[in-house]
């Protein structure tokens, strides 16, 4: 199976690849909004379900880090990288721009529900720093909910839950 996003609404449609051959044009309906748009198959124009996807955790161990979302009921697993400075996390959403965003159907996560700042210390090393964005539902370190006025230091393997979605933070090698 493979799948294609709408270019109005973002949302996924799966086929099955096999029963066309490359070079064969197909024409889709979106179901959530109605638009209709096709596609030439071809050997780059289509995408592989996120789960079949070959997922590296420690690819982005030489950068700032990342965080892995962990597979559940609204999403798939997802490696999202972090960059220096603020990194604001939330629900992948048409208009909405963060740095890190997460593909799911959760609605109890915010589009811009917390921010993980990484920064250097005088001695070079990364500090990772989470608050809350503020969200509606909140935001969790093990568990534990976070204040407005929070900031908590956090350290590799810290795990933060988002709504109904959790993920590990995976710090950079050093």
């Amino acid at each position: 199976m493979k799948r294609i996003r709408c270019p109005k609404c973002e949302n996924y449609l799966t086929f099955d690849e096999t029963k066309y051959g490359e070079g064969q044009s197909l024409v889709f309906v979106c179901e959530h909004c109605g638009k209709q748009f096709s596609i030439r198959l071809g050997k780059t124009k289509t995408l592989a379900t996120r789960k079949e996807e070959k997922l590296d955790e420690g690819a982005f161990k030489e950068a700032f880090g990342s965080i892995t979302v962990i597979e559940n009921v609204f999403g798939f697993k997802q490696v999202l990288p972090l960059q220096e400075g603020d990194n604001v996390i939330g629900r992948r959403c048409i208009g909405t721009e963060i740095q890190v965003p997460i593909e799911t159907s959760d609605m109890s996560m915010d589009r811009r529900h917390c921010v993980i700042n990484v920064k250097r210390n005088k001695q070079g090393a990364l500090i990772y720093t989470l608050r809350d964005a503020p969200s509606l539902t909140g935001t969790f370190l093990n568990n534990e909910i976070l204040g407005d006025k929070d900031r908590i230091r956090l350290e590799d393997g810290a795990i933060v839950t988002i709504g109904a979605t959790t993920f590990i933070l995976r710090t950079a090698a050093q």
